[in-house]
């Protein structure tokens, strides 16, 4: 018997809104979070715009109820706010969070801590506090959100890049899926440091204005920070519980076609392969797929390669796509989780997502994206793209509960 993994819980927090809601409102509003740098330390500040949480990490800890003299990571402390709402959407009890695993996945992980420290290491070897650095690694966020939350079973952490936190949604599924959780917290957490910032620009890839994906004019990408987590379950946990499920997810994939370190192959054959071999595990066709959330960073090359995968797979008649990143910024590792949430909304209210900026159609390709925010549309199953660096492809298929 085909064992169903439903979705019962969403956490969402970006640069336009502290809640899966208030992101939504945001959206529909035409809100973005694109404004200047605030909260790191670089030349960039004023030059680069970013979609960065207005929040201090003072404001941040008070909104994730832990002590304001703990010394904790940005990071963390986003992936917290965002497990917690998800937890809470999900109704569930601290005996029922003892036994729930958790995924959780980051690219930049305590970056912004470690960014404090070494100035003052570099100038003496005496000075700079080392709690700054030691949670630094990736893996310390997801061990913090165990913690406070009282999670106690699988917990473990994924980095792969811009794929990170869909990996750590499939991956949960899986394990659902083999029996070996009833109940698992997936997603991710990143955010903006002055590494990631400066890294980008290294590459000649940040838009200085408003990222436009998929427009012939695009220039470039808007980095994000945030956190967006689900609680998946079994379906004898839904029942056992007697609760409501917002979606399940059916389908996904994960690719690598290793092209290059930071480009994605310029035939989109990783982003083919993903999206192609999610739709066979969903037992879906392509004509099946009601919208497409794109990974759509608004890079030369990342919407050429993943447009010329999504015309290869849906012909002359792809669905309606958007990129939701014009929004929220591309947020890393955090990306995936942010827009699975965003998709289970979509499929809870019906709504395709617009593209934002979006002006004039690229010369490659046929397509034009969704331009309008429409909702009560009859949405039965979503596609949602996150392609990493090193050609990490990584395709998620939510589909509603039937």
């Amino acid at each position: 018997m085909k064992t169903r993994v439903c979705v019962t819980g969403i956490g969402l927090i970006t640069a336009v809104g502290d809640t899966a809601e208030d992101n939504l409102k945001s959206i529909e509003a035409g809100a973005t979070g694109l404004g200047e740098i605030e909260h790191v330390s670089t030349n960039n500040k004023g030059v680069i715009p970013v979609c960065q949480i207005r929040h201090t990490n003072t404001e941040l800890k008070d909104l994730a109820g832990v002590g304001t003299s703990s010394e904790k990571s940005r990071t963390s402390l986003l992936g917290l706010i965002a497990a917690q709402e998800a937890v809470g959407y999900a109704g569930l009890s601290d005996s029922e969070l003892a036994t729930c695993g958790l995924i959780s996945a980051n690219s930049v992980g305590g970056m912004d801590r470690s960014e404090l420290f070494y100035p003052q290491f570099l100038e003496n070897s005496k000075k700079g506090k080392l709690s700054e650095v030691k949670g630094h690694d990736c893996g310390h966020s997801t061990e913090f959100i165990a913690q406070q939350l009282g999670l106690g079973e699988l917990i473990t952490t994924i980095s792969t890049a811009c794929s990170s936190s869909a990996n750590s949604v499939a991956l949960g599924a899986r394990l659902i899926k083999h029996g070996y959780l009833d109940r698992v917290l997936v997603g991710g957490c990143d955010s903006l440091t002055r590494f990631t910032i400066n890294g980008f620009g290294s590459l000649k890839i940040l838009d200085r204005e408003g990222c436009k994906p998929f427009d012939l004019k695009r220039s470039g990408l808007n980095l994000g920070e945030g956190a967006g987590f689900l609680v998946l379950e079994s379906e004898s946990s839904v029942r056992s519980r007697k609760v409501e499920t917002i979606c399940e997810i059916t389908g996904y994939a994960n690719t690598c076609d290793a092209y290059h370190q930071t480009a994605s192959s310029p035939d989109g054959e990783g982003s083919f392969q993903a999206m192609i071999k999610a739709l066979k595990q969903a037992g879906l066709q392509p004509q099946d797929i009601d919208y497409i959330n794109a990974h759509g960073t608004g890079t030369g090359n990342n919407d050429l390669s993943e447009g010329i995968a999504i015309e290869r797979l849906f012909t002359a008649s792809p669905p309606p796509v958007s990129s939701t990143k014009p929004f929220t910024g591309h947020t890393l590792g955090a990306a995936g989780g942010i827009e699975a949430v965003l998709c289970c909304l979509a499929l809870r209210d019906g709504i395709l997502y617009p593209n934002l900026r979006w002006k004039t159609k690229m010369d490659e390709l046929s397509f034009v994206p969704q331009q309008t925010f429409e909702k009560n549309k009859t949405i039965k199953n979503v596609l949602s793209n996150s392609f990493g660096f090193g050609g990490n492809d990584t395709s998620l298929v939510f589909s509603a509960i039937g």
